[in-house]
């Protein structure tokens, strides 16, 4: 069905989309080719949320030269007005002959309706290519269309033998400068970082983005604290650091946040389940506040019980080569793990040297 110069398109197309991966939240990052005659004519891709999608800045470098071409789209046109007009529309006042997207798009106010308007005019329209490639470059909004919460992508550090901090609590560094340099870019890719009150309590992190070479224009992920009973200490380093923090609490105490308000700092509060945060709906908030991406970075009982619940999609797990002790603290708390068939299998998608350590991508596998 598909041609190899079709194929070498998507990936330019895919490569295209990258470029979003810091600007686009909360829609999709989507790259677009036009070629013709086996030539590409234009090239673009969504910057940024409100400014033109993908097919529009191709279509502006190809201007008259669109008329006859393919368009290779990672992601299926839109056909409805938001914040810009519909990009089915644009395709066929420019004159594209055929349309070939990597995925249909998962917003019901797409899904398919796109690819069929194309259709219905006469352009020659197929989907499938590249498809898990393209999926996986927007997992999160994927997510977000489809169920109704953020993609969790878990950040742990760890030593060879799968120790996370000493007895106690001792846990800086674990792992070398380069790894701590990889995890700022996870960072920065996502929409919200997450944590629960016991880090804040024990590390008083910063849960900031530290790249070099961000422009003005980059946000900081939203910081967000898990804390049942808001035991946020009102001196807490990121509640005054640049960007927002919203905390999520079941308190439902008149007053008893009284100390945490100021400027850029959000409590919420949301059902309790045994005295703690219902996890699901936790996420179910994120979503709805249009988070795709939510990074992780905590401790092993939040970790653990965001892993049992089935909420956590992906883990990122930095070893380093050294060994910390069986009295050393483990990367979650998983009670009732009792039987070999109770496991919680994993599917390895990457692994990688960072400097000493050495970075394992995995699936969780449903």
């Amino acid at each position: 069905m598909f041609s190899a110069d079709d194929t070498a398109h998507m990936v330019r197309a895919l490569r295209l989309a990258e470029r979003g991966l810091l600007t686009t939240a909360p829609n999709p990052r989507v790259g677009c080719v036009l070629a013709r005659e086996g030539k590409v004519v234009g090239e673009g891709w969504h910057e940024r949320a409100g400014e033109p999608h993908a097919e529009i800045n191709a279509l502006q470098q190809a201007g008259p030269h669109a008329a006859g071409a393919t368009a290779y789209v990672t992601l299926e046109p839109c056909c409805h007005h938001g914040r810009t007009p519909p990009c089915t529309d644009a395709l066929l006042a420019a004159g594209v002959a055929r349309v070939v997207v990597a995925m249909e798009d998962p917003n019901p106010q797409v899904a398919g309706m796109g690819l069929a308007a194309l259709r219905n005019a006469g352009v020659d329209t197929t989907a499938g290519l590249l498809a898990d490639a393209a999926e996986r470059l927007n997992a999160g909004f994927v997510m977000r269309m489809r169920q109704g919460r953020p993609w969790v992508r878990c950040k742990l550090a760890m030593s060879l033998d799968g120790r996370t901090a000493m007895a106690s609590g001792e846990s800086r560094w674990i792992t070398g400068e380069a790894a701590r340099s990889d995890v700022q870019h996870l960072r920065a890719r996502s929409d919200a970082i997450m944590t629960g009150v016991g880090t804040v309590l024990a590390d008083d992190p910063s849960l900031t983005v530290r790249v070099d070479g961000l422009d003005d224009s980059f946000r900081q992920p939203l910081r967000v604290i898990l804390d049942s009973h808001l035991r946020t200490p009102a001196d807490a380093k990121l509640l005054d650091l640049p960007g927002e923090t919203l905390l999520v609490s079941g308190a439902v105490d008149a007053g008893s946040e009284a100390h945490l308000v100021r400027s850029g700092v959000r409590v919420v509060t949301l059902p309790l389940q045994g005295g703690q945060l219902d996890l699901r709906a936790v996420l179910q908030y994120l979503g709805s506040l249009q988070i795709n991406e939510v990074h992780l970075e905590s401790g092993a009982t939040l970790c653990g019980a965001l892993l049992q619940a089935g909420l956590i999609d992906e883990l990122v797990i930095y070893m380093a080569p050294h060994l910390m002790g069986d009295a050393a603290r483990g990367l979650f708390a998983l009670p009732g793990l009792a039987q070999m068939a109770q496991r919680i299998k994993l599917s390895i998608t990457d692994i990688r040297a960072v400097g000493d350590d050495w970075r394992i991508t995995a699936r969780i596998d449903n």
